[in-house]
């Protein structure tokens, strides 16, 4: 989950009431790629569950307007396309936390559809009290239908590095994406994502996100030849139910137009 000022995973609400608003929020999400937008667009940080405790964050994106074609043929196109991504996690160490998605999409050809799963071991080195700064890294890899990617089975590692300054939150992730298998061979590529965040309350922070595609790691090409996304975003807490709300805008030709994408940390415990 991206929201730095959460108050914890663990709200005061009924257990009932909470499972009742998890339901709730999936019917209104199913109701209403690597172009188009992600299962999960957010920027890792060092939030992790202690030992033992279990967490559940759901990703919610849309794609209200796109101009990006399908790559190949049986792709869905990036307009309208609607995803829901439930994301457990669990605290295996202090400084090690497992996580597993499942991955959903909505789209008016196709409908509503289980397009795969995935799985991460997440790893942020441990601190001094007084330290601010922090780093770490994720590896991710899982199998996805093929009509988001041509080549099902995919893996990612990611670096993270961030500090938090007063009132702002800096932190960049780089991630490092190749092909497992496929019909296709493609060139492992680089990614670059970032977030600027300024706390405005105790639980509630504004900031900017950019997610930014730097081309293939044996040919890195013109940076406005990939798809690079920028986001205003919101992150607040409210009962211990965390919030990432963004609104993004492509300013490519191969971006989506407009983005607009959740997180929401459900209290698990």
């Amino acid at each position: 989950m991206t929201t730095e000022i959460h108050s914890g995973r663990s709200g005061n609400w009924p257990v009932s009431l909470q499972y009742r608003l998890v339901a709730l929020a999936w019917l209104l999400c199913v109701g209403s790629g690597a172009w188009a937008a992600p299962e999960e667009i957010q920027v890792y940080m060092d939030e992790m569950d202690a030992p033992g405790q279990f967490g559940l964050d759901v990703h919610v994106n849309d794609v209200p307007s796109s101009s990006v074609p399908p790559q190949y043929a049986g792709q869905l196109p990036s307009a309208h396309l609607f995803r829901v991504t439930p994301e457990f996690s669990w605290g295996w160490t202090p400084d090690i936390e497992l996580g597993a998605y499942l991955l959903t999409t909505t789209d008016v050809q196709a409908g509503t559809q289980v397009d795969g799963e995935k799985f991460r071991i997440k790893y942020i080195a441990p601190r001094t009290p007084d330290q601010t700064w922090f780093w770490g890294g994720n590896f991710e890899i899982g199998r996805v239908s093929q009509l988001l990617d041509i080549n099902p089975w995919n893996a990612e590692l990611k670096g993270i590095i961030g500090d938090r300054i007063g009132r702002w939150t800096l932190a960049a992730n780089l991630n490092y994406d190749w092909v497992v298998s496929g019909p296709v061979p493609e060139p492992a590529t680089f990614e670059l994502d970032s977030k600027i965040g300024y706390s405005i309350a105790a639980h509630t922070q504004i900031g900017i996100e950019s997610y930014n595609g730097l081309g293939a790691a044996n040919d890195p090409g013109s940076f406005g030849q990939f798809s690079q996304v920028t986001y205003a975003v919101i992150d607040t807490s409210v009962h211990g139910w965390d919030l990432n709300f963004g609104v993004g805008r492509g300013t490519t030709g191969v971006s989506d137009n407009w983005v607009v994408k959740a997180i929401i940390g459900v209290p698990f415990d």
